[in-house]
């Protein structure tokens, strides 16, 4: 496993926050829904970053670092993608104001980023002390593959997410939104608004989503830096992300089975990684071709019904 410096770490850490205030400090200061291009050209802009950073790591390390950073990118970003219709789903039910939505996502970000951070640490705690561990992490994404493959539609439901139970149980609650405020006074007493019960499902669902991610990282690699890396690429994105998808998720209809066949297929080579070793480059190159095909087969079937829809 290389060996990373304190700078290098450093650096990586100066970069993010620099672009943690850049993004939500400077540029989105005050919380407004982002347009399609503003959304695009920002979500294209930490793609390329995150590319550069695969080219850093290739001039510095060598191929190998580089492939299993690139890979472990691609899942990422596709899980993340996944994560991101469940966002938009969550807002539906709960018919977030558009105003409040960008403040929600940035909590939702934030807390992303720390609890990726925490799982990884422990992931390759764990895993140094007892490798078996990796046929059972196998395993967990066989069982979320397969759930994933079966259902057709995103299943959400958030009167059943057991924290917004407790919060419904223990917090006093305003009835109504009060802009992007999460807590209002009304009379005498604070009230929770609606919005702390969004924050609550999407802080849940981010802790759901690192269960199945992480795992899925360590079947490429076990270096904690680019486990940590390409995750947080992955995430920076998120909140200009949604607005692109926002716009678009009914056209990806495919991109739901297609991450399915992404955790079937990194699964398999966790659980036969004893038997059957599988090199970096092939994984990325399948992993590649399946979002591919997901994304190309789901603009195929939007160009076929766009002429009946219009009918």
């Amino acid at each position: 496993m290389p060996h990373h410096e304190a700078w290098v770490w450093l650096g990586f850490t100066a970069l993010v926050g620099t672009l943690l205030v850049l993004d939500l400090g400077v540029l989105n200061r005050k919380s407004h829904i982002l347009s399609v291009r503003e959304a695009s050209l920002w979500s294209a802009g930490l793609v390329a970053l995150a590319l550069l950073f695969g080219a850093f790591l290739l001039w510095r390390e060598g191929p190998r670092s580089a492939l299993e950073y690139y890979t472990g990118y691609l899942i990422e970003l596709s899980l993340s993608v996944d994560n991101l219709f469940v966002f938009i789903l969550i807002f539906q039910y709960f018919k977030v104001p558009e105003a409040a939505q960008p403040k929600v996502l940035k909590w939702g970000i934030i807390d992303a980023m720390f609890m990726r951070g925490l799982m990884i640490t422990l992931g390759a705690i764990v895993l140094q002390r007892f490798s078996w561990v990796i046929y059972l992490l196998g395993g967990v994404l066989l069982f979320t593959a397969v759930r994933m493959l079966r259902q057709s539609d995103i299943q959400v439901d958030p009167s059943h997410n057991p924290m917004v139970r407790l919060a419904r149980r223990f917090l006093p609650l305003s009835d109504r939104y009060h802009g992007n405020a999460f807590f209002v006074r009304e009379g005498r007493a604070w009230m929770a608004t609606p919005l702390v019960l969004v924050i609550l499902v999407v802080e849940w669902t981010d802790i759901m989503f690192a269960v199945d991610s992480i795992p899925a990282i360590f079947a490429v690699t076990r270096d904690p830096f680019i486990i940590y890396t390409s995750n947080i690429f992955a995430i920076l994105g998120l909140r200009a992300l949604f607005f692109v998808l926002a716009d678009a998720m009914n056209r990806f209809v495919y991109l739901k089975p297609g991450v399915g066949l992404i955790l079937t297929f990194v699964g398999l080579k966790m659980v036969l990684s004893w038997w059957f070793h599988l090199s970096t480059a092939i994984s990325l190159a399948v992993i590649l071709g399946i979002l591919l095909l997901a994304v190309l087969a789901s603009l195929w079937k939007s160009r076929k019904d766009a002429p009946a829809e219009a009918g």
